[in-house]
């Protein structure tokens, strides 16, 4: 087989704890007989763990925070595709998403390919815009509020019940008890990732995802469902087991039919005791779990890549059920000289 050559940048590449999606997605990419491909990371600190993992990057490049405004971000990306061209850049972080996507012209005349929703399809599932979106696709949502100021907490009683969430704008969620506990998660979200902080309603129930991709005309190419077996202190699933939850499915599917959703989507949900689904979150790329889904059949990672390339699929509608996966800590050994380099000279 002809496999076609490419040239992929990937961000996202601190697998700690609180893992970015970066790795997994190079896995299932690697995995892939279709492509001839070279993998650049880019990091955005020199302690990322995916920089060291031997055999996963080809090269790697550090690059700004896109707080530093979308100028000199961009600048940097074009000084790397100048000197190593790029045909492809899957960004997975929440907060990067939205430069990338005010870049796509951009990008796209200097002949680099992304695959992301729409800016106006981002904004209307954001956290504080979730609730409206609900009532807009028939989806039942928790009811929410944004905050500003902690002295929005007193009044908080008169709409919501303990226990509620606490959650920030782009990552955080934690279970409040009381108003002393929703002052110091807010004052830890908000130092960390800004106004809006988000109070959520808490719904009694099991943690459900799906990761699934759409075409950008209503299809939805792949799709895979999810129960958390273990779940961190900062919410993130430690542990996971495919299901044949078709309820699932058809409301992934449902909501790519509506929304005309373009790339990777996580879709987080509570399935309560009588069986009712509530959305509690969207996460507008391919989450750190995806690897799952390559396991059970699905290679979401590959077939994004594809759609980018302009390729035209059907949809993917087998995998395993039962296919668990659970992540572990590993101690990776390295050159200082490697740290050293890639801190001086701003690439490894």
């Amino acid at each position: 087989m002809n496999r076609r050559k490419i040239t992929i940048a990937i961000t996202g590449l601190n697998n700690t704890d609180n893992p970015g999606p970066g790795i997994p997605v190079v896995r299932g990419i690697r995995e892939s007989d279709k492509f001839d491909v070279r993998i650049i990371g880019l990091a955005y600190e020199n302690m990322e763990p995916g920089i060291y993992m031997e055999g996963a990057l080809d090269k790697t490049y550090l690059i700004p925070y896109p707080s530093v405004g979308m100028d000199p971000f961009m600048d940097r990306i074009l000084e790397i595709h100048k000197k190593d061209p790029i045909n492809l850049i899957i960004p997975n972080l929440d907060a990067e998403l939205f430069t990338f996507m005010k870049a796509e012209k951009l990008l796209k005349e200097n002949n680099i390919t992304t695959y992301l929703p729409t800016i106006e399809q981002f904004e209307e599932r954001q956290k504080n815009n979730l609730e409206a979106f609900g009532k807009k696709y028939g989806i039942k949502v928790p009811h929410s509020k944004a905050i500003a100021s902690i002295n929005d907490v007193p009044d908080l009683k008169d709409e919501f019940d303990y226990p509620l969430m606490v959650k920030g704008k782009f990552y955080d969620a934690y279970i409040a008890y009381n108003t002393e506990q929703v002052i110091n998660h807010f004052n830890k979200i908000s130092a960390k990732w800004g106004l809006p902080v988000i109070i959520q309603e808490f719904i009694r129930g099991t943690e459900v995802n799906v990761v699934a991709l759409g075409d950008g005309t209503g299809q939805t190419i792949a799709a895979v469902p999810m129960r958390k077996q273990y779940i961190t202190d900062k919410g993130k699933a430690w542990s996971g087991i495919t299901l044949g939850d078709q309820n699932l499915i058809s409301i992934t599917r449902n909501l790519f039919k509506q929304t005309k959703w373009k790339g990777g989507m996580e879709l987080e949900m509570i399935k309560t005791n009588e069986s009712d689904y509530y959305l509690i979150e969207i996460n507008p790329r391919i989450p750190a779990w995806v690897y799952l889904a390559v396991g059970a059949g699905q290679n979401i990672p590959e077939a994004l890549v594809q759609l980018a390339m302009g390729e035209k699929l059907e949809p993917i509608t087998d995998y395993k059920t039962g296919i668990m996966f659970i992540r572990y800590s590993y101690d990776l050994i390295g050159k200082i000289s490697d740290f050293e380099k890639l801190s001086i000279s701003g690439e490894l």
